[in-house]
Parts: structure tokens; C-alpha cells; sequence
């Protein structure tokens, strides 16, 4: 398989991975308001099978006290998210160089779905399994 690549807007923050991702759609309250959209697209790899490269590496901030998301400091294009203890970590599609190759193949987080919200109307859907606080 050809690595996959992607990176930020500006450029500055790139990277490399060797393993094909699940893709899927995210409406999970703070994914949304994370990504300021209906729904955030992540496509979840091995952690270790990710390569920053570029200018500089992402920025990371926790986002709850059960994740971190990560980001260009310099554009702030959301770059990543990961859950504290899990080997994985989703990169937002948007920044995949060809997003085109890895559709969603679910929902998730559906209770906090927008009614208006009707792309991949036919794909299975799961709700949130992380919990904490009232988000």
C-alpha cells in the first residue's frame, strides 16, 4: 500500500502513514464545535504508524479530560484527535492529500446528529461511547 499523506492548509505540518484508515462521520457534540461544522470526518489509523514531517509538528491542546486534539499553529487547520489510553489517532479527512480514496463508512455519536444534517443517509450509525461531564 502507498503511504497516505496529508497536511494543514499553509503547509507547515505534514504527515505520513502507513496503514489504511477507518473512516467515519463524527457528530458528537464536541466534535462539532471543535471543527465549527455539522460533523466532523475522521479517519482513525494506528498511533504508530503516523509520521509528522514538514516545517514543524502540530500543536496540541487537551480538548476534555479524556482527549487531545492537535492543530497548526500557524493556520489552525485541525489536524488530529486522540483519546487518552487508546493506540489510535483520527486525522481529519479534510487534510488526507486524497480524501477522495477513503469514504465514511458509518455515523457516529448520532444522538447529537443535526436533524439537517443528510449526507451518507444509508450508512450504519452507532451513538457516542465516550462519556464525561454533560458533553
Amino acid at each position: 500500500m502507498e503511504p497516505i499523506t496529508g497536511g494543514c492548509l499553509c503547509g507547515r505540518v505534514r504527515y505520513q502513514a502507513s496503514a489504511r484508515p477507518r473512516v467515519h462521520y463524527c457528530h458528537c457534540t464536541m466534535c462539532r464545535r471543535a471543527t465549527g461544522s455539522a460533523f466532523a470526518v475522521l479517519a482513525w489509523i494506528p498511533q504508530d504508524s503516523l509520521r509528522w514531517g514538514g516545517e514543524g509538528l502540530p500543536r496540541e491542546r487537551r480538548s476534555s479530560p479524556i482527549a487531545r486534539r492537535s492543530f497548526c499553529d500557524r493556520c489552525g487547520t485541525p489536524i488530529s484527535l486522540s483519546y487518552d489510553g487508546h493506540d489510535e489517532v483520527a486525522l481529519h479527512a479534510g487534510t488526507l492529500d486524497h480524501a477522495d480514496a477513503f469514504a465514511p463508512g458509518y455515523h457516529y455519536g448520532v444522538e447529537s446528529r443535526l436533524a439537517w444534517a443528510d449526507c451518507g443517509a444509508a450508512l450504519p450509525s452507532r451513538p457516542t461511547e465516550e462519556h464525561w461531564g454533560d458533553a
